[in-house]
């Protein structure tokens, strides 16, 4: 069939008519030639007609997609124009070229001729990265910009209504806290009921003034505890006060020389009330566990943040505790097919010292026990107590490498792990997948990475070290534990290597668990022995010193040469001398160590928290002695992030 009459339009129907209507007419002249003629005069005058209307039509027709063709040109120029987005177009040297009438009320004459820098200082490189969206503020407007980067061509949204209801969502979320008075039953226990009533009167009043001036709801729901609520626009304020209550407490009881401390863990984020309940206790046994005196805020992330920390916690271990644990830990012992003892990665001397510890333990249950080494990670400063060890073949058969530990250990198996807390510094982290039952025996402050379903945890940050904890446990053990003289020695070279010989986190308890030892045959004249040094490595600490420099007052910071790199112990070493000289009250060592990481180790005589400043650098340890590990830096940029750190722990109140 033709295409004329597959897709007849309207003017090809008009001629079929008129085709058919010749042929009839045809056919009337042959016929009738009047009427013919007639019909002929009407036809004429009906095509002259359609084509006259058909012609208006087309002319109607072309007018109307003119103007309308008019009108979508205007409107898009309008658009481009006047629409309330910003439209940026730049270059390729990233320079802007052309904006929107829009975007000229944020600048002061022109943004154009001007680096895009001049719209967002990271817009360039978001650009360069691939990404096509990117925030930016300007002139406290808050824009959604879409990068088109083929056109190199801008789209600014303006989302500030957005972000303010965002914000006030999340201002008014539900916080709740759990604040802890520390040490109140143990200041308490002896005091008369006039003084425990001041006492109570005193902090009742801070603690009441201050939830008046942030604007938080406090109620008291025990003699230990305060429930606090607020929302998360008052814990932001109380983060940049950083929490000031701490220091009202400690300094407003000082006076009175009791030393009374305030732990608060806060949940936020949870998006029920119990789950905001768990948080908030899970974060106050996490300040206590790493000693009190500090704030913990943990969301429903995991995230956790600290403020405080500032003091050396006092020493609330009692001998009913010391006992509980020993007697748990006896019959966690005696229900195990055997048990895998392990420290840290590169043990030192409390670590290898409570490990021995704990052997004896299981000795003493009937129970056979390991310690699981690692032989080529063995650091100077215990090599001499190993050698010591090794010629004593009934105490160095029962160390083992980490292979033979993974081959042996069962689901029975009872691993101990002593003087660390975290999974990834334990000396073989496979050994926590193989059994559900763990122990951790540890003084380091907690943090926030811990080893997870530990049937028994025994923390106490109190304690001067691991080895005076593992002491205190023998002593509730069976009758017929018999220690070596060189076991009782190894237990108290580790108390004496972690408190500097006896001038450091000691307590009256260190003092009774040295005095155990020193009664079951420890011989200080060994320690010392093992706590000699070499030359070489005294002129290489001495060469490591030589490159300190004074960094605000009383603050030490000595940095390695590039491509030299210092064993652990020699970095700690060297800031343990730096802290004996005259006028330094905090020392820091930086340097490359073995492994390719940039190690720093950190020491203080408590005026500093130095475990608040590792812990910005992910490390962590003691108020007094701390240490981290960084990977894929150099010197400088340790040091210049460490000074950086510093400054915002002085500017910052020195509370964070």
């Amino acid at each position: 069939m033709p295409e004329f009459f597959k897709k007849p339009t309207l003017s090809n129907h008009i001629w079929v008519i008129y085709t058919l209507s010749f042929v009839l007419l045809g056919l009337l002249w042959y016929f009738q030639w009047i009427l013919g003629l007639i019909m002929t005069l009407l036809l004429f005058a009906s095509l002259y007609n359609s084509i006259k209307s058909e012609k208006h039509l087309l002319n109607e027709t072309e007018e109307y997609i003119s103007t309308l063709s008019h009108r979508v040109k205007k409107v898009g120029e309008e658009a481009l124009l006047e629409m309330p987005i910003g439209i940026v177009l730049y270059g390729e040297d990233y320079g802007i070229e052309w904006t929107n009438p829009y975007m000229n009320q944020f600048a002061d004459e022109t943004f154009v001729g001007k680096s895009i820098e001049a719209l967002s200082s990271d817009l360039i490189s978001t650009i360069k990265d691939g990404k096509n969206e990117a925030w930016l503020s300007l002139d406290g407007y808050d824009f959604q910009t879409s990068i088109k980067r083929e056109e190199r061509l801008l789209y600014l949204f303006d989302r500030t209504k957005q972000t303010e209801i965002q914000n006030l969502y999340h201002n008014e979320q539900t916080v709740l806290g759990i604040i802890f008075l520390d040490n109140y039953e143990e200041i308490t226990q002896a005091m008369d009921d006039t003084a425990k009533s001041t006492i109570n009167s005193r902090v009742t009043t801070i603690l009441n003034e201050w939830s008046t001036d942030f604007g938080i709801y406090l109620k008291r729901i025990s003699q230990e505890r305060f429930l606090a609520i607020f929302n998360q626009q008052i814990l932001t304020q109380l983060e940049k006060s950083k929490f000031e209550i701490l220091d009202e407490v400690r300094e407003l009881i000082s006076d009175k020389n009791v030393p009374l401390t305030l732990s608060i863990g806060i949940g936020l984020g949870g998006q029920s009330l119990p789950t905001l309940g768990e948080l908030a206790q899970s974060s106050v046994d996490l300040a206590l566990g790493r000693g009190g005196d500090q704030v913990v805020i943990k969301d429903e992330s995991g995230k956790v943040r600290f403020y405080g920390g500032k003091t050396n916690p006092m020493e609330k271990r009692t001998r009913v505790r010391a006992r509980v644990i020993s007697h748990a830990l006896k019959e966690l012992v005696n229900d195990s097919d055997q048990v895998l003892i392990m420290g840290h990665k590169a043990p030192d001397m409390d670590s290898l010292g409570a490990a021995i510890g704990i052997l004896k333990v299981a000795e003493a249950n009937g129970v056979d026990g390991h310690i699981v080494i690692d032989s080529e990670d063995i650091d100077t400063g215990v090599q001499r107590l190993v050698e010591e060890i090794q010629e004593h073949e009934g105490l160095w058969s029962s160390f083992i490498e980490r292979d033979y530990a993974l081959d042996i250990v069962t689901k029975n198996t009872l691993i101990v792990v002593v003087d660390t807390h975290k999974p990834s510094l334990v000396m073989e982290e496979k050994l926590l997948n193989k059994t559900d039952r763990i122990v951790v025996i540890d003084h380091h402050r907690r943090g926030e990475e811990f080893i997870k379903n530990a049937i028994l945890v025994y923390m106490e940050p109190y304690a001067s070290s691991t080895a005076e904890l593992v002491t205190e446990l023998l002593e509730y053990q069976p009758k017929k534990l018999k220690l070596s003289m060189l076991e009782s020695t190894a237990l108290l070279a580790g108390i004496i290597v972690d408190t500097k010989s006896f001038t450091l986190r000691t307590g009256s308890r260190t003092f009774d668990a040295a005095s155990y030892l020193r009664s079951r045959g420890a011989d200080t004249v060994l320690v010392q022995k093992f706590m000699k040094e070499d030359l070489d490595i005294y002129v290489r600490r001495s060469h490591l010193i030589e490159s300190t420099q004074l960094y605000r007052q009383g603050i030490a910071i000595s940095k390695g040469e590039p491509g030299q790199s210092f064993n652990p112990v020699i970095i700690a070493q060297a800031a343990d001398t730096l802290l004996t000289m005259s006028g330094i009250v905090a020392s820091f060592v930086i340097s490359e160590r073995k492994d390719g990481r940039i190690g720093i180790s950190a020491r203080s005589l408590g005026d500093i928290n130095v475990q608040i400043i590792m812990e910005k650098m992910n490390g962590g340890g003691h108020l007094t002695n701390a240490a981290t590990q960084l990977e894929d830096t150099t010197i400088d940029e340790a040091n210049h992030q460490l000074k950086e750190i510093i400054d915002e722990y002085f500017e910052g109140g020195d509370s964070e």
